[in-house]
C-alpha cells in the first residue's frame, strides 16, 4: 500500500473517530434509534422494520471496529515512542526496557516480577524511614 493511501486512511480514521466521539453524534444516534422505536407501530413491528435497525447497526459496528483499531494502534505506537524517549533520556534508566512490547508473556512476567520486588523493597525502606525517630 502506498504512503498516500495510508495517509488518506489515517486522516479519514482520525476525522471519523473525532466526529463519532462527540456528544452530538451520540445524541443523533440515540435520536435515530428513538425514531425507529416510535415508528414500530406504524410498520406493525414488521420483519422489515426490525431488519432496518439490525442491518444498519451491524454495518456501522463492523466498520467502526476497524476505525477504532486503527486509531488505537496509532495512539499506542505514538505513546510507546514517547515512553521510549523518556526512558532513553533518563541517565539512570534501564535502556533494555525500550522494546518491552516486543517480548513474549514469559519474558514480560520475569521483568515485572523484578520491578514488583524492587517496589516492595523500596516501600519497606520508606516505611522504616517513616518509623525511625526523627532528630529534633
Amino acid at each position: 500500500m502506498s504512503g498516500k493511501k495510508v495517509a488518506w486512511f489515517t486522516q479519514l480514521a482520525k476525522q471519523i473517530a473525532s466526529f463519532t466521539g462527540k456528544p452530538v453524534t451520540f445524541s443523533v444516534a440515540l435520536g435515530l434509534v428513538l425514531v425507529w422505536a416510535i415508528s414500530g407501530p406504524m410498520f406493525d413491528f414488521s420483519d422489515t422494520w426490525q431488519l432496518v435497525i439490525n442491518t444498519s447497526t451491524t454495518i456501522i459496528t463492523f466498520l467502526m471496529v476497524f476505525l477504532i483499531q486503527n486509531t488505537q494502534n496509532r495512539d499506542t505506537e505514538a505513546l510507546q515512542i514517547k515512553l521510549d524517549e523518556l526512558i532513553y533520556s533518563l541517565e539512570e534508566s534501564n535502556n533494555a526496557l525500550l522494546d518491552l512490547e516486543e517480548l513474549d508473556e514469559e519474558q514480560l512476567d520475569k521483568i515485572r516480577q523484578r520491578y514488583v520486588r524492587l517496589a516492595k523493597k523500596t516501600r519497606a525502606e520508606a516505611d522504616e524511614e517513616a518509623e525511625a525517630p526523627q532528630p529534633e
